[in-house]
Order: C-alpha cells, then sequence, then structure tokens
C-alpha cells in the first residue's frame, strides 16, 4: 500500500477488486476498526433470489454491520448504471449524516465510474430491440454477436471481451435504437449526471496484481457455491416461469451456464467448467478496469489493522 495516507478520515472510501478477491471479507472486518456502513457495488446482488451465485452476505453479515443496496430488485426487473448511481448517492448521504463511513464494495467497476465520473447521455433500453438481439444470440452465440458489433462498431467490440455479452448487447442496442455506434455517444455526449462525490475520496484495489494468482482461488469458490446449492437456487428461479436466460439477472456468472445445464443443453461437467472460466474472464476483465483506474491505491492482502490504520491517517 502506498505510505501516503489522507490526513483526514475520508468521507467515501472505494473498496474494489476482481471477484473472490476478498472484498467482503477485509470489509466484514474494518467493522471492528471504523464506524463505516457497506454500500453494495454489485449488479447481481441487487436481485432478490440470487444469493448462492452472488456470494450475497448472509443475513447475519447483514445484521452486525449495515449493508446496503441489496435485494432491491426482482430478478424479471432492470437495473441500471443510472439507477445505481441514484440509489448510491441518496445511500451515501444518508450514511454520512449518521456519522459514519460509506464503504463502497464490490467488483461491478462501471457502476464505481458512473458514480466518480457521471454518465454519458445514451438511449434508454428498448424492450423490443433487446428481444431481437437476445433471438439472434440463440443462433449466433456471444460469437456471433460480437463479430456483429465489430461490423458497426469496431471501436466499442475492440475493448469487450467475447464472453461479455451483456455489455455487447448493450452496444448492438444502442446501435440499433440510435442509428450511431456507442462510441460515438461515448465521445460526443457530455455526461449528463454528474455525481458530486464529496471531496475526499479514497480508492483501494484489494488482491494480488496478477490475475492468474485468482484463477484457483475461483476454482474452489465456484466448487463451493454449487456445494451449498447454486444449481437448485436457480432451479427455483426457473420454476418461477416468468424469468428468462435473456434477462440481466439470469445472464449474470454462474446463473446463465446452471441455466444451460437444466434445459439439458450442457452436462454437469461442462457446467462447472463453464462457470469456472467465465468466472475467470470476468476476473481477467475486472483487473483490465483497475490497471487503467487512476488515483487507485493498491492493498496486496492487507490486514484490516493496516486499512483502518491508512484511512485514519
Amino acid at each position: 500500500m502506498n505510505s501516503v495516507a489522507p490526513t483526514q478520515l475520508p468521507q467515501v472510501v472505494f473498496l474494489m477488486g476482481a471477484t473472490a478477491a476478498g472484498k467482503s471479507r477485509l470489509a466484514l472486518a474494518l467493522a471492528s476498526h471504523l464506524s463505516i456502513e457497506i454500500v453494495s457495488v454489485d449488479s447481481a446482488q441487487v436481485y432478490r433470489g440470487l444469493d448462492i451465485g452472488t456470494a450475497k452476505p448472509s443475513a447475519a453479515e447483514r445484521a452486525a454491520v449495515p449493508h446496503h443496496l441489496i435485494d432491491l430488485r426482482d430478478p424479471s426487473e432492470p437495473y441500471s448504471a443510472a439507477d445505481f448511481c441514484t440509489d448510491a448517492l441518496k445511500t451515501i448521504d444518508d450514511v454520512l449524516a449518521r456519522g459514519r463511513i460509506p464503504l463502497l464494495v464490490g467488483g461491478t467497476m462501471l457502476y464505481f465510474r458512473a458514480l466518480r465520473d457521471g454518465l454519458a447521455d445514451l438511449p434508454s433500453a428498448d424492450a423490443t430491440t433487446r428481444a431481437q438481439i437476445a433471438n439472434v444470440v440463440r443462433y449466433t452465440g456471444s460469437a456471433g454477436l460480437h463479430a456483429w458489433l465489430a461490423n458497426v462498431d469496431p471501436i466499442t467490440a475492440a475493448r469487450l471481451h467475447v464472453n461479455d455479452p451483456q455489455r455487447i448487447q448493450r452496444a448492438l442496442e444502442v446501435f440499433l435504437v440510435s442509428g450511431r455506434p456507442l462510441s460515438q455517444h461515448l465521445e460526443s455526449s457530455p455526461k449528463t449526471l454528474q455525481t458530486k462525490l464529496p471531496c475526499r475520496l479514497v480508492q483501494l484495489a484489494i488482491g494480488p496484481k496478477q490475475r492468474r494468482d485468482l484463477d484457483d482461488v475461483i476454482g474452489r469458490r465456484v466448487l463451493r457455491m454449487l456445494a451449498h446449492g447454486l444449481v437448485e437456487e436457480v432451479r427455483q428461479l426457473k420454476a418461477r416461469g416468468d424469468l428468462s436466460p435473456d434477462l440481466p439477472a439470469m445472464r449474470a456468472v454462474g446463473y446463465r451456464q446452471v441455466w444451460e445445464f437444466l434445459e439439458g443443453r450442457i452436462d454437469h461437467e461442462h457446467m462447472v467448467s463453464a462457470i469456472i472460466k467465465a468466472t475467470q474472464h470476468l476476473a481477467k476483465r475486472q483487473y483490465t478496469w483497475l490497471r487503467a483506474w487512476s488515483g487507485l491505491q493498491w492493498c496486496n492482502d492487507p490486514s484490516p489493522e493496516e486499512v483502518a490504520l491508512f484511512l485514519t491517517g
């Protein structure tokens, strides 16, 4: 960790990192040293019923330390970066008013960036267009969608991995709705949502600087989730009858692979392998974000005491 610490207690702390890096464990431990409330920055934990596969904090953990922005939506409902910013800003104000530190913890880097830097003025989600794209992906897979995007928006395609279907589909949706590539929107549109975070912002990243060091940890974590009932959790969601694999909630890593298994499209062995690989790809994308993140302090396997000392300076 950098030896230069803030001279005053920070008002807002970002605790970022790749999946399985230990963010939640550190956040809970920090509660013994600092007066904090945890604000989840996780695009899957906002959905009710997605518990095991999102590593959602337990009821006991949530009772021990206040948690926010968890279980906000039914899995059938959308939730966007703009929704997150609105909810997060209100929560931050409430936590600060109670004289506590908002500790924003998670791995959804788009949400962190939107909160810190604002959002571009993009076309709203269009259900009809999304359904059309979803029909295409059933025949072409993610690789086909990525090739389509590369043809209409090569700049965006170059920065999106082929195994990132949610963002690929959103980029195609923007193009189909507006007739302009997402890259042009981002280049020309002003940031319409200015978040106005408190000025003392500390940005921390936890975990090894090399992504490959997480691979074994990710494999063990996936096996634990399966042992704890991930397949049954998805089975119950599927049995509702009103959800589909095209919904953002069901496209979360782990959920879409188990859904395919339950539909008989892959066997159990391939399901396990697919979840591990998808989680590793997610970690790779998160590291790509972190390596380019300005003002970031890296914490390599820190103790909560070290982090608390750094934050209090």
